[in-house]
């Protein structure tokens, strides 16, 4: 009888209810996209998606600018990089900005496209950080460890050098911050993108600070049945 009263008391513990996975925002398209990069001279590793936000993937918009297709327009205080298309459309990829005062913004040309670019920091930047780059002043040769990463366009207005580039990055995870000496980063794999797109002497905007708050707000496309071509 005391044993039948005891077993009454007991409580069967129940299995715990397995909880739905929450659904990955990225697709098998975007894991492809930025996997890892074959037949380049240096290793482009994949792009680890959970470190990034979506909205800074590679995407074709609602063209929220009024520039014609084939240019280049920079919103730095959005963190995107327009390619304008035909029909109203632009590609969009998220992109890293100069830190507040050294970014430059206006209108320019891609003078020259290099492939794993050598890079030399300018003399503004040896003199505000000397420890860091005094020792790269004669310049770093292209590779996986170059700043410059795997491609770089290289902008000029009227002629000179604006020393502002559009240019990849070994730092993925810096796209969508504020953190470079001025120029704009992107992925590697949205880099080499760009830069089978565009041709040389292509025009490029790049908006001041404040002027992203002026451009329509875009959305993404529908996606069409098949992979896209963009």
């Amino acid at each position: 009888m005391l044993a039948l009263l005891a077993a009454g008391c007991t409580t069967v513990a129940r299995p715990p209810v397995p909880t739905a996975k929450p659904p990955s925002p990225f697709s098998a398209l975007d894991r492809q996209r930025y996997g890892e990069v074959t037949g380049e001279p240096f290793r482009v590793p994949a792009v680890s998606l959970e470190d990034l936000r979506p909205r800074n993937l590679r995407q074709l918009v609602d063209n929220p600018t009024r520039e014609q297709p084939g240019t280049i327009v920079v919103d730095p205080e959005n963190r995107f990089l327009y390619l304008v298309q035909e029909g109203g459309k632009a590609l969009r990829y998220g992109v890293g900005v100069g830190r507040e005062g050294l970014a430059w913004s206006g209108t320019a040309n891609v003078a020259t496209k290099r492939v794993w670019p050598r890079w030399t920091p300018t003399q503004d930047m040896i003199r505000r950080e000397p420890r860091k780059y005094t020792k790269w002043a004669g310049g770093m040769a292209g590779g996986a460890d170059n700043p410059l990463g795997a491609r770089a366009l290289y902008l000029f207005k009227d002629g000179k050098d604006t020393l502002y580039r559009i240019h990849g990055t070994n730092e993925p995870e810096t796209i969508g911050e504020a953190v470079s000496s001025g120029c704009i980063r992107m992925m590697n794999q949205d880099v080499i993108d760009l830069y089978r797109r565009v041709s040389a002497g292509a025009k490029v905007v790049v908006l001041p600070v404040g002027a992203g708050r002026r451009q329509a707000a875009s959305r993404p496309a529908a996606a069409p049945p098949s992979e896209p071509a963009w």
